[in-house]
């Protein structure tokens, strides 16, 4: 029989009919998977993981004359060689098919499975041109299973079983490649390729519409253990700066220096908390010269002290768009630091511009990919901002939000558009890292619109794009959340009261904003924003509606106020979370089930959180609603935190909502400053 396997001390290689397939431990029960359709290996692939993999323990590789396995700990891989063009006898596996099981019991935690008995097999290269193919990937369905993870998405489902999801960033939807499974395994498809992965009740197949190679990382144990070895595999993401925990308010838009800084002189006057304020678009001369616009904005140096003066940090818009009318246009232009496109112009989108009345400019989008254009537009971001003080940036329209969303035939420093579009809005979030890190800055955090797959290394926020301003709304977000977290990006917030529209003289929508204010509490970044008011044609001189705690009426506001105090005695809670984050991996805001996997039913909670081991967070998420039930993990004691009164774990209690109060519970005897002293 030919011989199809290799030991190769660290990796375990089968190769048969060109292609070449490889397995090597990449962390403590772990391993990554690489197989090339025809030929060995390509090493300089753009990916998630880390150049290194993180250290492990011993492995232990055994060849047999038709199969061979990997063990690494609590994950054993076998491979089955298979013969020519028929199935392996003794297991009915497809030739080089893998099965991941448990070394424990052997018990099958993953398994290829070919779409045909002949063909395809597991693995399906279709040839798309110039070395490419579209790669298919597939794995077996099992009855039951849940699925979490993917990133951020507005499907409202928090198990993802049965979905189709699209690996492509757009505006309110990120694709984040990691699944994790109540099977007790998790995935990375290690490819910024767009594509999709579809969770069938007949098999799960990932896609990658043009791309040159597999590559995915997969590790065994339960939810918080395959976050803790992804965050080794990927980059940790480094501990939150303290006034990033406190409050930060935002609308869209402050148009002027004196509107913002009168905005945070009230909240000071009003003896309210206040750590971030923030100064959204058009605020520029041209759209892709990053600096203030003198005529609204005249000195942008005395704003950052006073504001500095009062505790509070300026965060600025920065887009990734520039305007050919832009003093930068033409010299990115001539050093090729734009997204180019096989068809000769670069990329580009309608938007508008100062200066050009009703009509809207081609702009093109700095391709972060590439190095030298990172530190071009970093250059330009220090000399317009951060030489001011100013040290945090909002990352917006970062997919990018190119026009057509399409990246078929778009050209960039990485590879094409097809191959590695996805990891643009990290790379978006490096530029602002490293530069930071170049001036000497140590607290590095950028608020981004969408991400990928490592962006937490690079201190790269999330937030959940331009979202509806309903209780439905609010349902989804809860649910998308929770699904970020389990795809390793902890630092998240939502547009607190949605962001399209809102009026804040209805009392409908107050009750809106209050509820959604409540649950804005308990996430990992605390942030109001919105565009209130009708809608508007997008424009320089656009703005909407105020948007602070004292909009909403009287009633409202001591509810908001009462919650930003609540926030701030919760602040060293907070801080002890991300502490704990940054050095394990495992989020801040956690699905019940990643405290309590023991527990079945903690695995149906898709309405409720923990933030943190302790604070069991119950969000009223309908209008009217005065009460809710709320289901208590077993293995633990709970006691509501407003009223003291004890339940034992295992069952679902209802709990009063009145509407200035969200339902909390309190594990083990936690204590925990919730209920404002007298």
């Amino acid at each position: 029989m030919p011989t199809y396997f290799r030991d190769l001390g660290t990796a375990l290689e089968w190769r048969a009919k060109g292609e070449t397939l490889r397995v090597e431990p990449w962390g403590p029960d772990a391993v990554r998977v690489r197989a090339n359709p025809g030929g060995p290996l390509l090493e300089d692939l753009p990916g998630a993981l880390l150049d290194a993999p993180p250290a492990g323990g011993e492995i232990e590789i055994k060849i047999a004359e038709h199969h061979a396995t990997l063990v690494n700990g609590k994950l054993t891989v076998r491979i089955d060689a298979g013969t020519e063009g028929q199935l392996t006898p003794e297991l009915g596996a497809s030739a080089g098919s893998l099965t991941f099981v448990r070394t424990e019991d052997g018990t099958e935690l993953l398994a290829e499975q070919p779409a045909h008995f002949w063909w395809p097999g597991p693995r399906l290269a279709t040839a798309t041109g110039n070395g490419h193919h579209r790669l298919e990937q597939r794995f077996r369905a099992y009855q039951g299973e849940r699925l979490y993870g993917l990133g951020q998405h507005t499907h409202g489902m928090l198990n993802q079983k049965g979905a189709v999801i699209d690996l492509v960033q757009r505006n309110a939807e990120v694709a984040i490649p990691l699944l994790i499974s109540d099977r007790g395994y998790g995935l990375l498809w290690n490819s910024p390729a767009i594509g999709r992965v579809e969770l069938a009740e007949t098999g799960t197949r990932w896609v990658a519409d043009s791309a040159r190679q597999i590559d995915y990382w997969i590790s065994a144990g339960e939810p918080a253990d395959v976050l803790r070895g992804y965050a080794d595999a990927t980059g940790h993401a480094p501990e939150l700066p303290e006034w990033a925990a406190g409050f930060w308010q935002c609308k869209l838009r402050y148009r002027t220096q004196e509107e913002l800084l009168e905005v945070a002189r009230e909240y000071k006057r009003r003896g309210l908390p206040l750590s971030v304020i923030v100064c959204d678009f058009f605020h520029w001369t041209h759209l892709g010269e990053w600096k203030f616009d003198p005529a609204e904005w005249p000195d942008p140096a005395a704003m950052v002290r006073e504001l500095g003066e009062m505790g509070v940090k300026l965060m600025v818009s920065v887009w990734p768009s520039v305007s050919p009318v832009s003093e930068n246009y033409h010299p990115m232009l001539d050093q090729g630091f734009f997204i180019g496109s096989g068809y000769g112009p670069v990329a580009h989108a309608d938007w508008p511009d100062k200066g050009l009345g009703a009509y809207s400019a081609q702009v093109a989008f700095y391709d972060a990919t590439n190095p030298e254009a990172r530190e071009y537009v970093w250059d330009r971001i220090r000399r317009g901002y951060h030489d001011l003080g100013i040290k945090v940036f909002w990352l917006d329209a970062g997919e990018p939000e190119l026009k057509p969303g399409n990246q078929t035939g778009l050209r960039y420093h990485a590879g094409p558009g097809l191959e590695v579009g996805n990891m643009y809005p990290r790379e978006n979030a490096r530029m602002i890292h490293d530069g930071l890190r170049a001036a000497g800055e140590t607290e590095i955090i950028s608020l981004n619109r969408s991400s990928w797959a490592g962006a937490q290394r690079y201190g790269a926020a999330l937030w959940s794009g331009d979202i509806a301003t309903d209780f439905a709304s609010l349902r989804t977000q809860i649910k998308a959340g929770l699904n970020v977290m389990m795809s390793g990006i902890p630092w998240w917030t939502t547009d607190i009261g949605g962001f399209h529209g809102g009026d804040p003289e209805d009392p409908a929508y107050r009750e809106v904003l209050v509820r959604w204010f409540q649950y804005g509490t308990f996430c990992p970044l605390f942030r109001l924003h919105g565009f209130r008011g009708d809608e508007q044609v997008l424009e320089p001189a656009m703005t909407g509606l105020a948007n602070e705690v004292w909009s909403y009426g009287e009633e409202a506001y001591e509810i908001l106020s009462a919650h930003l105090r609540l926030r701030e005695r919760l602040r060293p809670y907070v801080m002890e979370q991300m502490r704990t984050t940054s050095e394990t991996g495992v989020p801040p805001m956690r699905p019940a089930f990643l405290e309590f996997p023991g527990d079945p039913a903690a695995w149906e909670v898709e309405d409720a959180f923990l933030l943190g081991p302790d604070l069991l967070v119950a969000p009223i998420t309908a209008a009217g609603a005065r009460e809710r039930e709320v289901y208590l993990p077993a293995g633990a004691r709970w006691a509501d935190a407003w009223t003291g009164e004890e339940h034992e774990g295992g069952q679902t209690v209802t709990v009063a909502a009145p509407i200035d109060r969200i339902p909390l519970f309190l594990r083990d005897g936690a204590s925990l400053p919730v209920r404002e002293e007298p």
